[in-house]
């Protein structure tokens, strides 16, 4: 396939031209100055409600394609959670013959007793990488580690204090204050992202921190980069263009698991994503069926839903705000999550002059404008 007239712009900049993309076809398109791009790469995707059948991931792939995306990563804490060899088979039968973005599958090393899944195994059948929460205690994290150093692999690791965040709904602050709603300190991120950079530098291993939301857990993963130690982060979108605001009026498409940060962090996470210190961006993706969210605040199921619109609006609100280039949006969203997972990237056209409004009311940016339009290849 040859694409006429586009403007390409990847990993080595932005330019005007032709591309050949080697797909055994002969067919020529004329981009007329719209963009050609490497897909976006997203590892932080869940299914509706959580819910691991072959139903929901051929929803979850061909939804994604519309947003402009080439390859999901699944999140391991299903249900039933990927912890186990028979489960792996089931979720990797279901990825045949999909009409959408290709999908993978990441291992939960945890399982619900708090006892080790058979990594080795699940690894070699095809896990694209094993996923861990900080609920685990230390000997079974340094087990885990000791796995990973192995087999070379990048550890995916959500931050979180079991014993903070069970009873929180949002962040703990002035808005959750003022609502009367339970609060979740950014401290139960904090203290685990520094507990987890010393197993890194101990082990030598490398971890990807998932949909960090606290500035101060930025600062020491920047720190420990430094050093020399093997760890990145992942930031959503919504924590870049969102506050806790967004939870005035029990709003419940920003309750957020973890929750948006204060708004003065917001501008924090902007500064760091300006600053280069964010290696990876999510839609963190997390639908949810009306009878799940559309209830008092406290009971909703977390998430929102993004991906349909995933292009346009990383588009809208991060290259046309003018926080940053098309290129570094490039890196952030396609190069840097597909070199972390050893995966090719395929190309999209993407009219950027395009308009359209949002229309879903499980989306924290409904009945909002938003620029850019994907174009199938």
């Amino acid at each position: 396939m040859v694409i006429k007239n586009a403007i390409i712009c990847d990993g080595d900049g932005q330019r005007e031209g032709n591309f050949t993309i080697e797909d055994r076809t002969d067919k020529v398109i004329d981009a007329k100055g719209a963009y050609l791009i490497p897909a976006i790469v997203d590892l932080n995707v869940r299914l509706l409600d959580g819910i691991l059948n072959s139903k929901n991931i051929k929803s979850i792939s061909d939804e994604a394609k519309k947003g402009g995306i080439g390859r999901i990563v699944l999140n391991a804490d299903s249900n039933p959670a990927i912890d186990s060899e028979s489960i792996l088979e089931f979720a990797q039968n279901n990825l045949h013959n999909l009409d959408g973005v290709e999908v993978d599958l990441m291992l939960n090393t945890l399982k619900d007793d708090g006892s080790m899944s058979n990594i080795a195994i699940m690894l070699k059948k095809g896990a694209i990488s094993p996923y861990m929460s900080t609920i685990a205690k230390n000997d079974v994290c340094i087990k885990i580690a000791e796995y990973v150093q192995m087999y070379k692999n990048t550890l995916f690791c959500k931050a979180e204090d079991n014993s903070l965040v069970k009873s929180g709904v949002m962040l703990e602050g002035d808005v959750s204050s003022r609502f009367g709603l339970a609060g979740i300190p950014d401290l139960s991120e904090v203290l685990h992202v520094s507990r987890m950079i010393e197993i890194a530098r101990h082990f030598k291993i490398k971890i990807l921190f998932k949909s960090i939301a606290s500035p101060r857990s930025i600062s020491l993963i920047t720190q420990a980069k430094k050093e020399g130690v093997g760890v990145s982060c992942e930031v959503s979108l919504h924590h870049l263009v969102n506050s806790d605001e967004a939870c005035i009026n029990f709003n419940t498409t920003a309750k957020l698991n973890p929750p948006l940060a204060s708004k003065n962090d917001m501008f924090e996470l902007q500064d760091a994503l300006k600053n280069n210190q964010i290696d990876i961006l999510t839609t963190l993706h997390q639908p949810s069926s009306p009878v799940n969210k559309e209830v008092a605040f406290f009971d909703a199921a977390y998430g929102c839903e993004s991906l349909a619109n995933a292009l346009p609006l990383y588009y809208t609100k991060l290259v046309k705000s003018g926080l940053i280039s098309m290129k570094k949006l490039i890196e952030l969203i396609s190069l840097n999550p597909a070199k972390t997972i050893d995966k090719k990237v395929s190309y999209v056209l993407f009219n950027p002059d395009a308009k359209s409004i949002v229309k879903n009311a499980n989306s924290l940016y409904n009945l909002e404008e938003i620029f850019g339009e994907v174009i199938s290849l």
